[in-house]
């Protein structure tokens, strides 16, 4: 009995579904980033800022929630806990310093040193994405696209989680939450940073995957309703503080809910059919590889297999899925005999590729790495200019509680995410087709947003925060998951590192360059028209401050969704040759 009791608790601890479970909480608390739009008035008239010197804490901000070279080579050389524990560290002293000059407890520093400050404080959240995302999908090979959209989702939902608990908290002084920001992560990542590793997920697949994955869906669904509702709630009624914390005890009630998974699992293990628990190789043959892994590069099967790929006609990967490998099979045997009776010199490949183990330095000259990143440029950093402006963009609009705002882009970033990674998954598994095609709808979804608020009709901060939200958020389901397919998974910390530099470019474009001069132009030439204080803070009023910034940004997510398309185009067999098996 003791014996039994001793390896359900072994069973639990090496349970992938329990270290699936700590990576959401901890990404929950990952996405402090997201309530720069909440912290930076209260930054801006504390340290008596114009827009332009807060757009470059914004920038600032970005660069550091994407500038995750470090974190990469750290989650390869150390192990994932050390590397988690770093980010806290950085997150601590980073907004920890910021809320001391906020509230006069240290000397006020130059802007420059506040924009170290916010990098380093935000550099945090690297560690935590980079380590939850490289043991996610290195657990769940077979499930990258949900497993991706979750975990990011729960680091989109983490504004609105922190934004009730400091609505719980119930303090007078708005600079409270820059104190919040920088000790929630700690609290939250150190008890849970020994659960985040690797476990041979691959040994681990049951048939009940399918109902646990369904359970945490609902779950997120149920997690993004209850917020929004409380947050309306809140917004139109006058609750007791009572109240108020009884709402927060329910989302942490909701947030433990899928503790139950991994629980469930190790208590059953002893009394489940052997058979039903079956191990998924990680690498293989090219018949039963896993999407992202390669094959062994001496071997003379792959070299023939890249023989294949330029001798086979282009019609062959428009036929059925059973046909087209019969086709393919026929093919290679005839050029294996070939090459066996010297008819045929098969030529020793170069490099990786697309679907096979790639390092930065081979990703980095390839073309669909390129369009991927400056697809991501254009759509991400438009998007995140409307998340680091959000604040300034609803006062100018007449709204004076931005906070509901951050906390709705928040919720539709999480749900963006979260249906991003479940429907993109739906694409490739039911239809073979190149993932990429659910980023271009995500970009035409943010360019009408973006015209909502460039016109600022009724109702436009609502529409538009939903639009945005959702597309922004499928971004971040839909790239790391179309990287470590088209890439692989060996470098995956390294390259999705990279590519989160598009985010912190496109900000910097549109927030620090466009966005900010024309709201302090707007700003002044209000300000020329009307009686005003030198000493004041410049402030805009009207849809025209954001307008023509709405409109560029617009036009920016149409040619993003373009090279999406060009994306999808290059990558049609690729997919077909990945996932059409899994169809016939």
């Amino acid at each position: 009995m003791a014996r039994t009791r001793r390896e359900r608790v072994k069973s639990f601890i090496n349970n992938r579904w329990l270290v699936f479970v700590a990576a959401m909480w901890i990404q929950s608390c990952a996405g402090i980033g997201y309530l720069f739009g909440s912290i930076s008035p209260v930054i801006k008239s504390s340290l008596n800022y114009n827009q332009k010197q807060l757009s470059r804490l914004g920038v600032a901000k970005d660069l550091g929630d994407s500038v995750g070279f470090l974190a990469g080579t750290l989650s390869e050389i150390l192990p994932l806990w050390a590397a988690l524990l770093v980010g806290s560290v950085q997150n601590l002293v980073g907004y920890g310093w910021v809320w001391l000059i906020v509230t006069g407890r240290a000397p006020i520093l130059p802007l420059w040193a506040m924009c170290i400050l916010i990098f380093v404080g935000n550099n945090g959240e690297t560690y935590f994405n980079t380590a939850t995302l490289v043991s996610g999908v290195q657990n769940f090979p077979k499930s990258r696209g949900p497993v991706v959209g979750i975990l990011k989702g729960f680091a989109g939902l983490g504004g609105a989680i922190l934004s009730q608990v400091y609505t719980m908290i119930h303090s007078s002084d708005r600079a409270s939450l820059i104190f919040m920001v920088a000790v929630a992560p700690s609290v939250v990542v150190v008890p849970l940073m020994f659960f985040i590793r690797p476990v041979g997920g691959h040994r681990q697949i049951r048939s009940s995957d399918a109902t646990s994955f369904t359970i945490i869906y609902a779950v997120c669904i149920l997690l993004a309703a209850y917020l929004m509702a409380v947050m309306l709630v809140e917004d139109f009624i006058d609750l007791s503080h009572s109240i108020i914390t009884a709402f927060t005890i329910v989302l942490f009630a909701i947030l433990l809910v899928p503790i139950f998974i991994p629980i469930a699992t190790s208590c059953f293990t002893a009394s489940t059919n052997p058979c039903d628990t079956l191990e998924e190789p990680l690498v293989g043959n090219q018949q039963s590889q896993d999407p992202g892994q390669s094959t062994t590069p001496d071997h003379g099967p792959e070299l023939i297999l890249s023989e294949v790929e330029d001798e086979k006609p282009k019609e062959v990967d428009l036929l059925p899925a059973l046909e087209r490998h019969k086709r393919i099979a026929q093919l290679q045997a005839k050029l294996m005999q070939a090459a066996a009776k010297g008819a045929v010199r098969v030529k020793r490949r170069r490099g990786p590729h697309r679907g096979e183990d790639f390092t930065l330095t081979q990703a980095l000259v390839k073309a669909d790495f390129w369009l991927i990143f400056f697809s991501l440029l254009l759509g991400s950093g438009s998007g995140l200019t409307v998340i680091d402006n959000l604040g300034q963009m609803s006062q100018s609009l007449g709204y004076d509680n931005t906070h509901v705002f951050v906390s709705m882009i928040s919720i539709w970033n999480f749900l963006g995410r979260i249906g991003g990674g479940y429907f993109s998954e739906l694409i490739v598994r039911d239809y073979a087709y190149p993932r990429p095609v659910a980023i271009a709808v995500a970009q035409l979804v943010m360019s009408v947003g973006h015209i909502f608020f460039a016109y600022g009709w009724p109702g436009a901060m609502h529409i538009g925060t939903l639009l945005i939200g959702l597309g922004y958020g499928a971004h971040w389901a839909i790239v790391p998951a179309t990287a470590s397919e088209l890439f692989g998974l060996k470098k995956f910390g390294a390259l999705y590192n990279f590519l989160t530099l598009a985010n912190p470019a496109g900000s910097l474009v549109f927030s620090g360059l466009i966005a900010s001069s024309i709201y302090d132009r707007e700003a002044e030439r209000q300000a020329q028209g009307s009686l005003f204080n030198p000493d004041d803070v410049l402030r805009c009023r009207g849809s025209i401050c954001y307008f023509l910034t709405s409109l560029i940004m617009s036009g920016f997510c149409l040619i993003a969704a373009a090279l999406s398309m060009i994306l999808v185009q290059r990558t049609k067999s690729v997919y077909t040759n990945l996932y059409g098996k899994t169809r016939s």
